[in-house]
């Protein structure tokens, strides 16, 4: 099928247009899965699903020692340079190698503790260890991850995303239905051996020539460079995973599991359409601001990203706030509970969408301080709010606070870039 002209002239909109394909076909599987969820599991199993997706989002930080970003960028800078690629390739291999041993370590001797503190119960050690089996498809998946963003290959992106979700899927819905939520969990943390299967079939033979094995060994010359990604990445997934893990155990103690399980779900439905701008900031944001040097450059940049996709995002956003009640009860049956905390989440969502565009420079450049203490303000912003907004509003104070956290963290990112190419020019002259 032949994209129309305007489209396919704008890179933006063909990987935005392409990636509306995909995340479609996953909404509406989603859709079925989730209701599936919600009526065989109730408020407190959404709740625990929450819990394990949390966990399996951080171990793709620590299993790799998060060099995910860093991958990204060089990649990028340096797909025709084979020698620079094999000295970064090689230094990703050992960060993951010592990724991959410590997660898997920590996981498995310490199942039992992360069972009770999370679960408040031992019945789940087996998913820890069965985590800890699985930690270097986690890694391996990551990286490989990492060279098709940085490739900027939106069609196999595309491709990979479908069908690893389509598989995962069909996974969940037969533990779902041979062991009820145990088997749901089972079949979340085996996703990635999923995922990894898909990509070696798809993007395998590509990979080949970016990626020389034979030349790979443990030198570390890339090590400084890619320990910034690896504190950058810390904060901004670690520990808002962790954050998120605190609210849930917040709102469970403070108001009831039923409420938690609203809140959950009100991030599933908030990560599902957010997953339209997360392939656009890996597969073109990133590698476009990596090759950007001039402030003028970079605001051209960004008036394009911004007026290409912030109104389809408000356009969306708007459809799903008014048509929440129907969400509601096609997704999520009975949780009538999440009805107040659309507005915040997607007002928040939109601002948030907005600031994390600019905040890609950080990470472009390599901007550890300035990374690090932006997202620093963001979470604890998040957490300090959510713990006052919760005595007031109930959950609904949780999204409030995302809300006002956001619009925080969007002015505190423009100053922080404004002072950056402020000092750039005034180094030039």
């Amino acid at each position: 099928m032949k994209l129309p002209k305007f489209i396919s002239n704008n890179t933006v909109l063909k990987i935005t247009s392409l990636n509306a394909i995909v995340i479609s076909i996953r909404l509406v599987v989603s859709v079925f899965i989730q209701r599936m969820l919600a009526i065989a599991v109730g408020e407190s199993g959404i709740a625990s699903i929450g819990q394990v997706r949390n966990v399996l989002a951080m171990l793709t930080t620590t299993s790799t020692l998060g060099v995910f970003s860093g991958v990204v960028k060089y990649v990028s800078q340096f797909k025709a340079d084979q020698p620079e690629l094999s000295k970064l390739f090689s230094t990703v291999t050992l960060f993951t190698l010592v990724g991959s041993v410590l997660s898997s370590a920590i996981l498995f001797f310490g199942a039992s503790f992360f069972s009770d503190y999370l679960f408040y119960n031992q019945e789940y050690i087996y998913v820890f260890h069965l985590l800890a089996v699985i930690i270097p498809f986690i890694a391996v998946n990551r990286i490989v991850n990492g060279v098709i963003s940085g490739l900027s290959d939106y069609k196999r992106y595309a491709k990979i995303e479908l069908i690893s979700y389509l598989l995962g899927a069909v996974a969940l819905v037969y533990g779902l239905y041979n062991s009820d939520l145990k088997g749901v969990i089972i079949a979340i943390a085996l996703t990635p051996i999923i995922q990894l299967i898909v990509l070696v079939f798809v993007f395998g033979k590509t990979l080949k020539q970016y990626v020389n094995f034979r030349t790979l060994n443990f030198s570390i010359v890339y090590k400084n460079k890619l320990l910034a990604f690896t504190l950058m990445s810390f904060i901004s997934s670690f520990l808002i995973n962790y954050i998120e893990l605190d609210i849930r155990f917040l709102v469970t103690k403070e108001i009831n599991i039923n409420e938690a399980g609203y809140w959950t779900a009100m991030t599933f439905i908030s990560k599902n359409y957010m997953v339209f701008a997360t392939g656009l900031f890996t597969l073109y944001v990133l590698p476009k601001f990596a090759n950007i040097t001039g402030k003028q450059e970079f605001v051209k940049e960004v008036i394009n990203i911004y007026k290409t996709i912030l109104p389809i995002f408000a356009l969306g956003m708007l459809l799903v706030y008014l048509l929440r009640n129907l969400i509601i009860q096609i997704i999520y049956p009975e949780f009538t509970g999440m009805e107040p905390l659309f507005k915040w989440q997607l007002l928040g969502d939109f601002v948030r969408l907005s600031s994390v565009v600019l905040a890609h420079q950080f990470l472009a450049k390599r901007l550890v301080k300035s990374f690090v203490i932006t997202e620093l303000i963001s979470l604890i912003l998040f957490f300090v709010l959510s713990k006052i907004f919760i005595s007031y509003y109930g959950t609904e104070g949780v999204v409030l606070a995302h809300f006002v956290r956001y619009v925080i963290y969007f002015v505190v990112v423009i100053f922080v870039i404004k002072h950056y190419y402020n000092n750039s020019t005034l180094q030039k002259e």
